[in-house]
């Protein structure tokens, strides 16, 4: 009898529990931030956001063999393009919080222009930062430096290479390129106001265990920077690579953003080279966030592989 009552109780008990609802998605990403050491140095990859690049800009590959590739990889591809990280990174060396690259900040839609909030997520401020680096003056990789004409990093001083700052600060009468450099300079402006803007030679030591690379061709004063220390590198790219899963495997492949096309191919070919050979972490400001791995080469073409999450040593 007690056995028959208990069944009368349970049953519509375990109903109660099958109608009982799961609590409702949160649809938030976590925070855009990934931490590393390099060394003695901490290494934070912050997400600025995301664009989607269409594959017709594409250069020095058949249209028909794009897909493939893609889907090899299985990219995030819709009728918009493909799926393009935004990323920057910020190096504390125990004496300097050094900033690569400020995202796309007010100049982009709501998918871009993270940089900031990831950075406070990260714990840090944008007032902590006294250094940022610029790969090159493209808007999404510096127009993240101000907004309404204030300093968004305010007591930073920004570095870039002086033919980036020659070419893109300047504008001579009938120049083709003056829209958008009228644009690059209206985002440099209070930066130059408050003397904050420093050029440098390709090779320059910035600070110790930071070293400049000469990687021009995507603009002409395209530039990587080089983290050292303890032993261990850590290289942050800037624009050498967009489509990860075409041009590791197709090199020569080059995109209409590149300024100088043949220059271009053979600077990704020889990093590429270097990288592999060296065994140096990477980070690209658009491969899959963090965007940080290393470079396998395979023959004639190269093979990306991605960092692993690992806890801090």
């Amino acid at each position: 009898m007690f056995a028959a009552t208990l069944r009368r109780l349970t049953v519509p008990m375990a109903a109660l529990l099958f109608l009982a609802a799961a609590p409702p998605p949160v649809k938030t990403q976590s925070p855009g931030f990934y931490r590393m050491a390099v060394g003695g140095f901490e290494v934070t990859a912050l997400h600025d956001g995301n664009l989607r690049l269409g594959t017709q800009l594409l250069h020095g590959i058949d249209a028909s063999a794009v897909p493939p590739l893609l889907a090899r990889e299985f990219v995030d591809t819709n009728e918009k393009g493909v799926a393009t990280s935004l990323n920057a990174y910020l190096v504390n060396t125990g004496e300097h919080l050094i900033l690569v690259d400020t995202g796309m900040g007010a100049c982009g839609g709501p998918e871009t222009g993270h940089l900031i909030e990831n950075l406070k997520a990260a714990g840090y401020r944008p007032e902590d930062v006294d250094a940022v680096l610029i790969t090159h003056m493209h808007s999404d990789h510096a127009c993240g430096l101000s907004k309404d004409g204030v300093r968004l990093f305010p007591k930073a001083t920004v570095y870039a290479a002086e033919a980036e700052i020659a070419y893109w600060l300047t504008t001579s009468a009938g120049d083709p390129a003056a829209e958008r450099k009228e644009a690059v300079q209206k985002m440099f402006a209070p930066i130059q106001a408050a003397g904050a803007l420093k050029g440098f030679k390709p090779g320059a030591v910035l600070f110790p265990g930071v070293t400049t690379l000469d990687t021009h061709g995507h603009t002409p004063g395209h530039t990587s920077y080089l983290f050292q220390s303890a032993g261990q590198s850590f290289l942050a790219l800037g624009d050498i690579a967009h489509f990860h899963a075409v041009q590791f495997a197709h090199p020569d492949v080059t995109v209409d953003f590149d300024s100088d096309q043949p220059t271009a191919r053979q600077t990704r070919k020889a990093l590429f080279d270097r990288l592999a050979k060296e065994g140096w972490r990477f980070g690209g400001a658009h491969l899959p966030f963090p965007g940080v791995g290393h470079v396998r080469k395979d023959g004639d073409t190269y093979t990306y592989v991605p960092v692993e999450y690992a806890p801090l040593p």
